[in-house]
């Protein structure tokens, strides 16, 4: 599946708590910045489940880590890496989420 199919279904971006639904009917009432701030949810998203592998394996010291409180923390911290990641240029997935949902805007 390419990347216009998939946001023409639906794409779910995470800004902070709320995720943001975009989809071909509020695409085109999107203004240029919320573009850009959803393209870049979805890259924080993807980067985010991408650390959250990376630091699966990573286990806890035993004195003093562990517990629910870790993973917690960990969450958090990862989602924070990973809104960071994308912010900072990222692995360039949002400029191709942009350029889709511009794309839809057009089409409507």
């Amino acid at each position: 599946m390419d990347i216009s199919a998939s946001l023409t279904k639906a794409q779910f971006a995470t800004s902070g708590h709320k995720p943001t639904l975009v989809t071909d009917a509020n695409a085109k009432q999107m203004n240029q910045a919320q573009v850009r701030k959803a393209a870049e949810d979805v890259e924080a998203f993807f980067i985010s489940m991408v650390y959250e592998t990376m630091f699966s394996g990573i286990k806890a010291d035993g004195l003093f880590g562990g517990g629910q409180g870790e993973k917690i923390f960990r969450s958090m911290m990862i989602q924070e890496y990973g809104k960071a990641t994308a912010k900072a240029g990222g692995f360039g997935i949002a400029n191709s989420v942009q350029r889709e949902i511009l794309q839809l805007q057009e089409i409507q």
